[in-house]
Order: C-alpha cells, then structure tokens, then sequence
C-alpha cells in the first residue's frame, strides 16, 4: 500500500508539474519584453530643434449627431420660426383635426411670405375654443432642471377678434405641469414677447405647450427658450456642460463648421457663412445634409438653424484660447453624394466668399464685414490665421479649384495660412495624387483623415516619422479608431480605441516638425440621435460625458510640451516593438520633461529609462489611464470609469523605473534639474 501511495503521489505530482509548465508557457507573452524582462529605454535632454506648436491639438466640430441645433446650441424649440420643408414638423395639435372646422379648439396653418430678410413663413393660429393646444416636442424632449429658469421669447401679432392670454406651459410625458407663465399680446403690429418659466423637477423629456384664453387670430413666429443658465451666462448662448468639455481639452485651434456639411449633398445646399450673420431672426434654415445620409439612422427632422453660425464660432474660438480655423466650400459638392461642380468660370462667388470671411474675421470696423462683425458686437478683429479650402475633396476637380483659391487668397492677404486636403483616405491614388499636385504647388497645411481599425493605428504610429521634412506640414484633421463589432453606439468607444490612438498619438508627437494640427473626429452626438459612432463626447438632454477617447486627448492636449526630445531603445523609435509606444518633450515653461508611453500588450512590462545630457528631481508624476478590458467605456451612469488616475513616485536623477500595466496609458512628469 505505502508502495502505490507513494506511486500516485508521485504521478500526481508529475502531472501538477507539466500542468504548471504549461501555464507557465502559457503566460509568457507572445509579444512584448514580459514582466520578468526589464526594457531599457534612453531619454536624450539635448534639443532636437523640433517645435512643438500651440495647435498641435485642437477641436474639429460638425453638426452631426444633432451636435448644434439640440446639442452645443442651446435652443430648446425645435423649428421655431416654422421654416422646416414640412411646416409643423416639431409642433403638435392634439385637439385639432385638419379635416375638421375644429369649433371647440383651432387651427395653426403656416403662411408663406416674401419680406427682405429669409424668414419665410410663420404661423397663423385660429383660436375657437378652450381646447386648442399647442405643444413643441423639442430635441427629443427638453431637459429641464429642478429650480432652473427658462428664458421664452416669442414674436406675435393679433389679427382678429381677442385672444387675451397666452399661457405657456413645461410638461411631462404625462402632462403633468412642471413651471407656466403667462403672455398679454396687445399689438396689432409684430411685437417681441417675453416670459420666464421655472421648473419644479427635473426632467429630461419635458415639452413646451402653448394655450390661449379668448377667440381670434393671431400670428406667431421665432417661438425661442434658452436655459438661463448657459455658457458664461449669454442671452441665447450655448450649453454650458457641452463648452467646460471643450473647454477643459485646452485646445490649440477650433475647425468649423464640418466636415461634410461644409460640401453639402448639392451645392444648393452646401454651408454658406453669409447666411448665418446677422440678426438670428434672418439667418436661413438649411436641412441638414446628415438628416437622412444613413438609412439605418434616419433623422428627417434634422435641420440647421445657424443660431450657432460663424460669428458664434469666432466668438466661441476666442472663448477657449483656440485659433478659429473656418472650413469653406471650393465648389464640389460632397463627392460620396452627388459630387456636384461648379463651373470653373463661375467659381468667383465662391472665391470672393472666402475673401470676404478673412475680412468679417480681421477687417476694420470701416469695412463692409468688418462693420457686420463691429454691429454683431465685436468691434476688434478676431484675428484669423488660418482657412480651409474644401473638406475632403479629391481629385483633378479638386486641385484646379483650390489653385484659384491659393492664389486669390494669396494675393490680398499673403499672411493667412491655408489648408488644402489629401482627400477622404490616408492611402490609394486619390491620396498620391493629391499630396504629389500640394507638393508641387507649396502648400502650406495638407489635411489627412483616418477612419481605421484599432490595428491600423497601432501598426502606423511610425507613419510621419519618414515624411518629408521640407514638404508641407500635416493637419491630422479627422481620426478615430473604429472597433470591428462592436454594437453601434457609446460602446463603440471602447478603450481598446482609445488606447490605439494614443499609441498612435504619440507618433503624431514625435514628428511635431511635420504633424502641427490634430484633432479626433467626431466631436459629439446626442445618444437619442445620431448617426455616426464612435463620438468623443456623449450627451442626452440633461447630461453629458467624456468617453476614454476624450481622457487620451484631454492628456495630450493638456500635457503638449514645447519642445520634442528623443526617447529610444537601442538608438531606435518606440513605434510597437514589445508593444511600447512613446514620445517625450520638454515644457520650457514649466522646466519639465514629459514622457507619453503605452503599454499596448496585455502583460505588465517594467522599464527603466535612462536620462542623458541633463538630470531630473528626484519625484515625479505619474499618470494612468486603464482599464482591464479593452471593451470597456464610460458611460452616463459611469462617467468617469476609465478617465485618469495620478500618483507621485520616486526617481533619481539619471534614472526611471517604473512598471506599466497591460492595456495602459503613461505619462510621466518629472522637474529637470539641468540640461
């Protein structure tokens, strides 16, 4: 018996062993240095001549995913002049019958006219009976916060009989009554009407209804509610969560308006800025060119209003300490629609518009914009550097139109930076040609855009490290890693995305002589209506949060330096070998080196860097953004649930060690004692 207990003990022990050597083979990791290994990296103090410039990052926003009109632009009433292509679409009668004399409630019909500015219709409202109700649905709902104001203006004019009272309602899904007040119309003429309603809870799905005491006709148009409450406390401002975000990423510059609305389907329907200056009342309403772009995403209802127009761009430009950087159209419509082309012989317009923009942005008072901009209430230029000519055309049709804009451009104002595009892909013959006729001509600022897997931008982070160092510069205008099946929405920004973009960001970093301008694409999107994910900010009418994406660009943008110094292994970039990625600067300002390394693999892996040509203090911080699955997001429920995490540890002055956790994001923030 001791001789077979002996004997299984043995077995046993044998088949333990082989079962641990397993494991153990199995947790060696098939890429990366391994956490046994230490990996050796040098950091060279010595200035590499390499800039980094104020815009390296920056804001790109589009009005997608309802990012103005119910988004940043915080009117609550949808179509509130009436001027959507179907009248009503917002507005609700629920006691009214089209096909009926309606003798117990009324009747709105739209009426159309002609007058000197481009509002074109407003609403004539019979009023017969105690019944008549008329109610607003807002941006899928309106959000309403308990003991917030509510600030309603509307323009009415009585045309018959005596419609005595106005009463004006927030209400529930229930019809519940959340805050009323009350409007006396008293003129026969247009007359601007005031109230202020004050909610008693909140809610995110509120609407606005409107009742009326007495019989008659009256008109009605520009039916507008702001919260109070808005960014820096501005009459008809913007939301002010949605800015202290933008706010809070320190951006170097702010592109606008688009992205594709710029193009337009059709050049009928293409961005015009003159039509969204001047008195809000007479901005013209265009229907969004994503409204119906997606079937699968289908948003008929999706219109601009330009209430955020380019003035409220510059002004909100200035807000944020960023260089404006409008994108104009070139004359092609967007070239995945119609591709639609102007003339050659009557591109003029389109020149002069561009022409026009540099002096509503920089003119004298004296001049014709330049007064529009003084009387808008902004007297001093705005100071424009930079201007976009097209979004993202391509092709023989695109460089000719951008030749004659280069050199209009050019001749009068020979100070303004101009960008051009390399087209929709960052590889293919479009993209060759387009760089190869850019080059040629000198252009200044080339944008590139990436829409590619999270692999993609892993295996490209050493992209711009062989550009030419004498061609033009890089704007790195729109990006995003794009999660292969993922379920359509906030999930898609996962943090295996995330985490691949700053991989890649740190290689934008690296090359600061060729990359000046970066910005992730899209910016936001309501989650009850969008059409394009992932987002780097999400929001619903009461609440708003940062995805991962936005805490990677947050940290970069935050964090950019002023001048690029090498960090290397074995005299080489760490662009993925063993799953590392890094780039380090230094911030003459504030005298520290700052170091950006990922760890991409899913081991923990110990570094040691070494510090040459110059010393560093002896603590340093250390920041962290991961989480342990790659599929993980925020969300509104947890907001912040993969967002930075920071601890002092201890250095000394030639050397780092440190240990990166798998799937990580690192920056580094040390005192330099000398260099």
């Amino acid at each position: 018996m001791k001789h077979s207990f002996f004997k299984y003990t043995f077995l046993i022990a044998i088949t333990l062993g082989i079962c641990l050597s397993c494991k153990e083979q199995e947790a060696t990791p098939e890429k990366g240095f391994g956490s046994t290994e230490v990996a050796h990296l040098q950091v060279d103090l010595s200035d590499t001549g390499i800039k980094v410039q104020p815009t390296m990052y920056g804001i790109f926003f589009e009005d997608i995913n309802f990012a103005a009109d119910g988004g940043l632009y915080a009117e609550m009433i949808k179509n509130r002049s009436f001027e959507f292509l179907l009248p009503k679409m917002g507005w609700s009668e629920p006691n009214s019958n089209k096909h009926s004399h309606n003798n117990e409630s009324g009747i709105l019909n739209p009426i159309q006219y002609t007058g000197e500015n481009s509002n074109h219709r407003y609403a004539r409202v019979e009023v017969k009976g105690l019944n008549y109700e008329l109610i607003n649905e807002g941006f899928r709902g309106m959000g309403v916060k308990k003991d917030g104001k509510y600030n309603l203006t509307l323009d009415a004019k009585k045309v018959s009989g005596d419609v005595k009272k106005i009463q004006v309602q927030l209400i529930d899904t229930l019809q519940n009554v959340l805050g009323e007040a009350f409007i006396i119309p008293d003129s026969e003429n247009w007359k601007n009407y005031k109230a202020q309603l004050t909610a008693s809870k909140t809610d995110g799905k509120a609407q606005l209804k409107l009742t009326f005491e007495g019989t008659g006709v009256i008109d009605l148009d520009m039916i507008s509610m702001f919260s109070e409450d808005t960014w820096k406390g501005r009459e008809r401002g913007l939301r002010k969560d949605l800015v202290q975000l933008l706010a809070d990423l320190n951006p170097g510059f702010l592109r606008f308006p688009g992205g594709c609305i710029v193009e337009g389907r059709t050049l009928e329907r293409r961005y015009q800025w003159k039509k969204t200056v001047g008195d809000i009342k007479d901005r013209e309403v265009l229907v969004n060119r994503w409204n119906t772009e997606f079937m699968h995403k289908f948003t008929p209802d999706y219109y601009q209003s330009f209430g955020l127009g380019f003035f409220e761009y510059f002004q909100l430009s200035e807000d944020l300490g960023a260089e404006p950087l409008p994108i104009l159209s070139c004359g092609i419509a967007c070239q995945f629609n119609t591709g639609e082309l102007v003339p050659m012989e009557e591109l003029d317009p389109y020149v002069q518009d561009a022409l026009d923009l540099i002096e509503f942005a920089n003119g004298s008072v004296s001049t014709e914009w330049g007064k529009l901009r003084a009387e808008m209430g902004h007297p001093e230029p705005f100071n424009l550097k930079y201007i976009g000519i097209g979004n993202e055309q391509w092709g023989e049709v695109y460089i000719e139109r951008y030749k004659v804009f280069h050199q209009a451009i050019k001749e009068v104002y020979p100070e303004i930076v101009i960008v051009s595009g390399s087209g929709p892909f960052p590889d293919g013959d479009y993209f060759e040609y387009g760089w190869e006729q850019l080059k040629a001509m000198n252009a200044e600022i080339v944008d590139e855009h990436y829409y590619r897997s999270p692999e993609w931008f892993l295996e490209n982070a050493a992209r711009y490290d062989g550009y030419d160092r004498k061609g033009p510069k890089v704007f790195a205008g729109e990006y995003a890693a794009h999660p292969k099946d993922v379920e359509d929405g906030p999930k898609e920004n996962n943090w295996e995305g995330a985490l691949a973009e700053a991989a890649f960001m740190t290689g934008l970093e690296r090359n600061a002589d060729v990359v000046t301008m970066t910005s992730y694409a899209p910016l936001m999107a309501h989650i009850d209506a969008f059409q394009w994910a992932p987002d780097m900010i999400w929001f619903n009418n009461l609440e708003s949060y940062g995805t991962p994406n936005y805490y990677v660009q947050k940290l970069f943008a935050n964090n950019p330096g002023t001048d690029v110094v090498q960090i290397t292994k074995n005299g080489e970039v760490l662009a993925g070998e063993g799953d590392l990625y890094a780039s380090a600067v230094i911030d003459s300002n504030t005298g520290e080196l700052i170091i950006k390394i990922i760890n991409a693999s899913k081991w923990s892996q110990k570094i040691q860097i070494g510090i040459q040509n110059g010393a560093i203090h002896d603590t340093a911080e250390h920041v962290v953004l991961k989480s342990e699955e790659l599929s993980d997001s925020n969300t509104f429920e947890t907001p912040e649930k993969i967002s930075p995490k920071s601890i002092e540890i201890n250095v000394n002055d030639e050397q780092i060690e440190l240990e990166l956790q798998s799937n990580s994001v690192n920056m580094l923030k040390v005192k330099i004692k000398s260099v």
